[in-house]
């Protein structure tokens, strides 16, 4: 083939194949087109810049209040505030648009409803729909919008009960005043909201527990509401009215008739419920043999065939060897919760295998009074008594609200427990990459973990450091949510050796053990690494390790490349989080997985960049506002 015949063959692909558009899809264009024609109605002409036609492309063509990705592949946002618009809000036509995450219509004319569809603006994180002549009944699928940040339906006409918006976590401003809106308002999540307002509606009730977070100004004028920010208080709750003694003989036969019924219906679940007590009884005194026989093959071998990982039976329960002389034995810190737990009450209670670990097993203990409790089970660790009971009085006496603290242990030479409280939420690693319940986990929330995260490991260092205690494990898993969604740090301090340290260092970096342990100057800087770990973890979306692939070494190699933007989770990208404070935190995940532990910064130099980034994204989130 001459040279003439290779520039050739790429006129040819042109003119056989389309050329790609970066425009705008046709079929978003028309449906935008028909939502701004539903706009219109009684309107004049519009200027000849306005755009909003089919012969242009909303990127390319510029049309007015629309703005587009970097690409100018697709629309992002609305911005029609103030144009005197007049006709119908086309919510069908408008959520075409799949990428839309602003849509600002404030201070028009425009009536009529907002329809079910709203709930296909997927993506939307900004809805504002003030000053309007909307009516009738807010849609209930607006509480179907999870990732939405703001919304504003004040000063018009809707006349419903407000939809469960609690359901959207994420929820930072609601602006409802100005209505006509009536029943009770919905337990939001008020330490989250940033601002909210019902006033001046007819709304009743009491007024959620707001924790002096809101004052009586965001709930005035609804002559029904009561309770505290209000000065009315709510009136007591009247007795249950007691039906009348008069009752037909036909109503006697009936009620004997149900009472009959339930009774044999509590028969039979009682004669179930013996049946699999004794079923319960015979296994568990089965499981004790086994784990009981573990244990004493344990001290004659390094190898244990009782922690197979194919080893997965539901119930189990917690034994020692050496437990008919250790009733006195475990030891409670300084905690109210068990001040009465004995030894024995986790040997009784029936307990749930979590999962094995390289360094033990986890179960969840159902103790008799129904609290649940999360049990350690701690394997091959090379510590004298002594050291480990200094260690948990050491960790014990450095509180904070985002580390895990043990409520209680115990310590043999066979056996070392470590008691905590269960935490019902799940972990980091549960939430990033295997949520059942498809959860939102935004951007903000994100951020929220990392700068909750990185401040109270770097008290528990500054604290902790110099007894050489770190938590020498430190991974999404051990970060676990409590019962308000708040972060916390567990099993904390229960690694100490260098070459544990090692271990972990060489399954996340690109290092080899060799490099490691020339550089290693301690677990400090080890958990420093492992949060930068997390931090890619959080930008992401992906996997420490999965089938070969690793984060920290594919990171370096996309940053190495210039494709810096690439790495970041597709997830973010379409919720339209900024890029720039993205990139921010993704440097200094780079400092802290920097291959010299030297080089890497404190951990309260970390939470310090990462509160300023955390700044900047509250000072932007309040400008848009407004």
């Amino acid at each position: 083939m001459d040279r003439r015949s290779i520039w050739a063959l790429p006129v040819l692909v042109f003119l056989l194949f389309p050329v790609v558009k970066s425009e705008v899809e046709e079929e978003v264009k028309r449906a935008l087109v028909q939502f701004m024609e539903k706009l219109s109605v009684g309107n004049a002409a519009r200027d000849p810049n306005w755009g909003w036609n089919r012969s242009s492309d909303p990127c390319s063509g510029k049309w007015v209040g629309v703005t587009c990705d970097s690409r100018q592949k697709s629309v992002r946002k609305i911005v029609l505030d103030g144009f005197n618009l007049s006709g119908i809000l086309d919510t069908t036509s408008v959520c075409k648009t799949q990428s839309l995450v602003v849509l600002s219509l404030e201070e028009n004319n425009i009536a009529g409803t907002v329809s079910q569809e709203i709930s296909n603006c997927k993506q939307l994180t900004h809805l504002y729909v003030g000053r309007n002549k909307l009516s009738g009944n807010l849609p209930d699928s607006l509480s179907k919008l999870n990732n939405l940040k703001r919304l504003d339906i004040s000063n018009n006409n809707f006349s419903s009960e407000l939809p469960d918006l609690s359901r959207i976590s994420g929820l930072l401003t609601f602006f409802a005043e100005n209505n006509q809106l009536r029943g009770g308002i919905p337990e939001f999540d008020f330490s989250n909201l940033l601002h909210f307002n019902v006033s001046n509606n007819n709304l009743s009730g009491p007024v959620p527990g707001v924790n002096g977070r809101l004052g009586a100004d965001s709930f005035s004028g609804n002559p029904g509401l009561c309770g505290k920010p209000l000065p009315n208080a709510c009136p007591p709750t009247p007795p249950p009215i007691k039906e009348s003694k008069g009752s037909s003989t036909n109503q006697v036969f009936l009620f004997s008739g149900y009472i009959l019924l339930g009774l044999f219906i509590l028969l039979l679940v009682a004669l179930k419920l013996v049946s699999k007590n004794k079923q319960k009884e015979e296994k568990t005194n089965v499981i004790k043999k086994e784990v009981a026989l573990d244990t004493n093959s344990n001290k004659r071998s390094s190898t244990s065939s009782g922690h197979r990982a194919g080893d997965n039976r539901s119930e189990y329960s917690i034994t020692s060897v050496d437990s008919g002389a250790a009733s006195s034995s475990l030891v409670v810190l300084t905690s109210s919760k068990v001040n009465k737990l004995k030894f024995e009450d986790l040997l009784r209670a029936p307990a749930e295998l979590l999962g094995r670990g390289k360094h033990g097993s986890l179960y969840r203990v159902v103790l008799d009074d129904g609290l649940m409790l999360a049990v350690k089970r701690l394997r091959d660790w090379s510590i004298s008594s002594e050291d480990f009971k200094n260690r948990m009085q050491k960790i014990d006496h450095v509180k904070h609200p985002n580390v895990l603290p043990p409520l209680a242990y115990y310590c043999s030479k066979q056996e070392k427990l470590l008691v905590y409280e269960y935490q019902p939420n799940g972990s980091l690693f549960n939430l990033l990459h295997g949520s059942e319940n498809g959860q939102s986990f935004d951007w903000g929330s994100r951020l929220r973990v990392a700068a909750c995260v990185a401040k109270a490991l770097g008290l528990i260092h500054e604290e902790l450091g110099e007894d050489g205690i770190a938590h020498g494990n430190l991974k999404s898993n051990n970060i676990l949510f409590n019962n308000n969604m708040e972060p916390c740090i567990s099993e904390y301090g229960l690694i100490v050796t260098e070459n544990q340290d090692q271990s972990f260092l060489a399954q996340t970096s690109s290092l080899k053990i060799n490099d490691i342990s020339n550089q290693m100057c301690s677990t400090i800087k080890a958990d420093v690494y492992g949060f930068g770990v997390i931090l890619l973890e959080l930008l992401t979306g992906k996997l420490v390790q999965n089938n070969g692939f690793n984060l920290a070494t594919w990171v370096h190699s996309v940053v190495r490349e210039e494709w810096t933007v690439e790495v970041l989770d597709e997830v973010l990208i379409a919720e339209a989080a900024s890029e720039e404070r993205m990139l921010k935190l993704l440097q200094v995940a780079l400092k802290c997985i920097n291959q010299s532990p030297n080089e890497r910064p404190s951990m309260n130099q970390v939470a310090a960049m990462i509160n300023n980034i955390k700044e900047e994204e509250e000072r932007s989130i309040s400008s848009e506002a407004r």
